[in-house]
């Protein structure tokens, strides 16, 4: 069997260590879960969420120029289940009643599809826009909003 970028596969856990787990695959060759692609949570144990000869089900999401095959347990388990939510969900969920679909009642973007740096660089620079909203609000009002003259 091929091992490509993008296919899930089945495997059996061989390792742990503090930064990730190895995991070895149906055709035999070995590949490593980093502790960020265990699950979908912060996980700080990852002896807590693996054991030595478990059997998982992975998502190859690279392999290097040196062979190193780079695999996600997260990944594996939210594509299958990604169809159902979406067919799940009604189709204008996010939306005021009775206005067109375009206008989103939260005017985010799709955040599901966003990685967790666009997340943080999002919310960032929102916190500076509100602030700074809030600096001009309030530079006006202070000393009651009018200049005594001597």
């Amino acid at each position: 069997m091929q091992i490509e970028e993008g296919i899930v596969l089945r495997g059996k856990i061989t390792g742990i260590a503090p930064f990730g787990a190895f995991v070895e695959l149906e055709n035999g060759k070995n590949g490593l879960v980093h502790i960020s692609e265990v699950a979908s949570t912060f996980v700080e144990d990852i002896s807590k969420h693996l054991t030595v000869g478990q059997g998982v089900k992975v998502k190859v999401m690279s392999i290097d120029e040196k062979g190193k095959i780079s695999l996600s347990i997260k990944r594996a388990t939210e594509d299958g289940g990604a169809k159902k939510k979406k067919e799940a969900r009604p189709k204008n969920s996010g939306a005021i009643k009775g206005a067109p679909e375009v206008f989103e009642f939260s005017g985010r973007n799709n955040m599901s599809d966003m990685s967790f740096e666009d997340k943080l660089l999002k919310f960032k620079q929102d916190s500076d826009e509100k602030i700074q909203d809030l600096k001009r609000n309030t530079e006006g009002k202070r000393n009651g909003g009018y200049k005594r003259s001597y």
